[in-house]
């Protein structure tokens, strides 16, 4: 056969195997104590022009700026889970100032937490239709009415394909790793039977569940996910090993995790595409070691951006 007739034919077979691809990013990143420099009705006095950290309007914007240029240098990831926002006036401020998210939507709820420091999400609009929203509240160990951050979902449509987001903030390590564990794995089982009620009505569901779990893919209450969930960000995401870095030594606690629904068909997430951002600017020294470049050192304001890492996956679209 003729050659020159061999090279069109390969051509056509080569461009027959591939599958137009579309790649966009969800992520995840904890911002750290974004208060407003409004007195409010939470305890947020410490985070005022005349509190202790003289929370001033220049270093809110200092912050906002922070967060957006993170935003930008992440290629304005579709969907963008928060945490440590005060209230949805902060998140209309970071949209407000960055021309890339003129589009984006808010999804907020005010939570029961007594600073009031909520978790929310910033969407693409004009890629995804919002079709339900709701956040999950629940009581602590030994509480009687809920005084916890809640977990607040989002059901979206991208190109026809539905899939939901979690974004966690649980209960800190305040008072002990082991006596507060109890606080995280109750958090764990919640979100753990909101994940099991969508897989009830749809095995195939496709679930990112994203967060500052406030604890490492070891822990009882992480590995609780594990059972129906896939994790995206390890140890080999970034070459600190970690998100946040605790005495020296760098570890997980912001994670993103993903359900089998998300491993086929046209919308996929492959755990592979897990990563920790930790560009150079996001990075300081402290005492000999290398530590997330954050706004406050106790109450030495630093001019940083958070004392936690940004984490995102890549969601791909075939045709």
């Amino acid at each position: 056969m003729n050659k020159s007739l061999l090279y069109p034919l390969f051509v056509i077979l080569f461009l027959g195997s591939c599958k137009a691809q579309k790649t966009e990013r969800i992520a995840f990143y904890n911002v750290e104590n974004l208060f407003d420099t409004i007195n409010g009705p939470n305890n947020d006095e410490e985070f005022l022009p005349d509190g202790k950290k003289q929370w001033t309007l220049e270093r809110y914007n200092v912050k906002i700026n922070h967060i957006n240029e993170i935003i930008c240098d992440l290629k304005t990831p579709m969907v963008i889970g928060l945490c440590e926002i005060e209230n949805k006036f902060v998140m209309n401020d970071i949209r407000k100032r960055n021309k890339k998210l003129k589009q984006f939507g808010i999804v907020h709820f005010n939570s029961l937490d007594a600073r009031g420091i909520d978790v929310g999400i910033l969407f693409n609009s004009k890629k995804l239709s919002l079709i339900d929203k709701g956040f999950i509240r629940f009581n602590l160990p030994e509480q009687k009415t809920p005084t916890s951050r809640d977990i607040v979902w989002a059901k979206f449509s991208y190109k026809k394909e539905v899939f939901f987001a979690m974004v966690n903030h649980w209960p800190s390590r305040r008072g002990g790793t082991e006596k507060s564990a109890p606080k995280r794995i109750k958090a764990s089982f919640e979100a753990s039977k909101f994940i099991d009620s969508l897989l009830m009505d749809d095995a195939n569901a496709k679930i990112i569940l994203m967060g500052d779990l406030n604890d490492y893919p070891s822990n009882k209450s992480v590995q609780q996910l594990k059972k129906t969930m896939t994790p995206c960000i390890t140890q080999k995401s970034n070459k600190y090993g970690g998100t946040n870095c605790y005495r020296g030594e760098w570890n997980i606690l912001d994670h993103i995790m993903i359900s089998e629904g998300f491993k086929n068909k046209k919308l996929t997430i492959t755990p592979e595409s897990g990563r920790i951002y930790s560009p150079d600017y996001l990075i300081t020294e402290y005492k000999g070691n290398k530590v997330p470049f954050r706004t406050y050192g106790g109450d030495k304001y630093l001019n940083g951006y958070s004392d936690h890492l940004p984490v995102y996956v890549e969601l791909n679209f075939n045709k």
